[in-house]
């Protein structure tokens, strides 16, 4: 089966962009905008709409594989690329990548994913959201033209031999409405909850970590009150981008105190805090992890685990921060890795190297690539995988749990 076409079309996101400098440097909201200039490149406001590009397949039978060109909501910070605008971009598939794709045989799917994945214009690699799109196409293009699920795609030219196909817990993120979003996550029993977006030090986290303090004391007590069975025991994951680092000057025995008294405050359930402190740069960010890690480790009593984030965006940084135990866990924010296959290759090592595995990405997706990454997840065995996109809560986690749904249902029914 051959690709007989390709053609993109710009859209939206399930989100925003968001100047994450900006944020940093102390931007207050206005509604949901945020007050003054952008200092990141390409930024025209603070918030702006995210956008998106879907790349679309044609294949010889006609039938359409869809996989959609996206960025993070916090595009060039941490080390990525920059902003993804989708005007320049579908001109940048439109001129260079829509003539390789024609006439390719797509019974296959690495190769391929690798020649996008890797391909240079002008001695410059395709835009990390470009080959996060290609990449995805030609993933579903494979499962089309196999009649096979993305799942079972992967499963197959990876080698993943276990025949079992189970669902992967799901980590729901409440964005701003940190309150009325718990409520929504613990009628629907979400197994990881609720991220919490901890981005803003004053009206967040605390000069002292008070803030923090008082919403994990009421998350633990909302949950305990409000749960409908006493064994639903949900994680608690709230990623703090580096604040806590910030108020404790990156003292890492002050940040393990205040990590220790978190996590007492949200016994009996497990807490983990995603990016506790960013340094600045991928090196000392991965010291300050496997130092936090060491810490934790060698004290029985403290329950908390720590998720690297920032800095940690390619194939190579996630298996530096693996190999170092640099955190418990590792977010393949998904998206920041280009290509699909570096999502297959960097939550396989995660796994085989006893690392969290964390299947993530951002709220500033679409459906579709939602989709292909869920069915990445499954096939992958991850420890758990984003409810994505959009800051509602309930969009992301009817997303990705009914196609992980179907996927399996479908599975089941091809082995029996």
């Amino acid at each position: 089966m051959k690709i007989i076409d390709a053609l993109c079309s710009k859209g939206l996101t399930g989100f925003y962009f968001d100047d994450q400098r900006a944020i940093k440097q102390g931007a207050l909201m206005d509604g949901f905008m945020y007050k003054g200039e952008p200092v990141t490149e390409k930024f025209t406001a603070i918030r702006q709409p995210g956008e998106s590009l879907s790349v679309m397949l044609i294949l010889e039978d006609e039938s359409i594989a869809v996989g959609d060109a996206a960025a993070v909501q916090y595009s060039g910070a941490g080390g990525r690329d920059p902003l993804f605008l989708a005007e320049e971009q579908a001109e940048v598939f439109n001129t260079h990548i829509r003539d390789k794709l024609i006439g390719i045989d797509v019974t296959r799917f690495r190769r391929n994913a690798e020649v996008f994945d890797t391909l240079k214009i002008d001695g410059t690699r395709l835009h990390t959201a470009m080959r996060y799109g290609v990449t995805g196409a030609l993933l579903s293009a494979v499962a089309k033209a196999t009649r096979r699920t993305m799942s079972e795609v992967v499963r197959d030219e990876y080698n993943l031999r276990n025949t079992t196909y189970e669902p992967v817990p799901i980590f729901a993120q409440t964005g701003d409405e940190r309150y009325t979003n718990v409520d929504k996550m613990i009628i629907k029993e979400v197994d990881v909850m609720p991220h919490a977006l901890i981005n803003n030090i004053d009206t967040k986290l605390g000069r002292d970590g008070a803030i923090l303090k008082e919403y994990v004391l009421w998350l633990r007590n909302r949950i305990v009150q409000k749960r409908m069975r006493d064994d639903y025991e949900p994680v608690l994951h709230i990623d703090v981008y580096g604040t806590i680092g910030i108020i404790f000057e990156n003292n890492h025995k002050r940040i393990f105190q205040y990590l220790k008294e978190l996590s007492e405050i949200a016994n009996p359930f497990l807490l983990r805090i995603e990016g506790p402190i960013d340094e600045g740069n991928r090196e000392e960010t991965m010291l300050a992890l496997k130092a936090l890690r060491e810490m934790i480790d060698a004290d029985d009593a403290v329950h908390v685990e720590i998720v690297a984030d920032e800095w940690c965006n390619t194939i190579d940084d996630v298996k530096y921060f693996t190999d170092q135990k640099a955190g418990h866990m590792i977010q393949v924010k998904t998206p920041d890795l280009g290509g699909v296959n570096n999502i297959i290759e960097a939550l396989r090592y995660c796994l085989t190297h006893n690392m969290g595995a964390y299947s993530g990405g951002t709220c500033n997706e679409t459906n579709i690539s939602a989709e292909i990454t869920t069915s990445i997840a499954i096939a992958c065995e991850a420890k758990q995988v984003l409810a994505k996109p959009g800051m509602g809560a309930d969009e992301g986690i009817m997303i990705v749990k009914n196609h992980m749904a179907r996927e399996l249902a479908l599975i089941a029914r091809r082995q029996r």
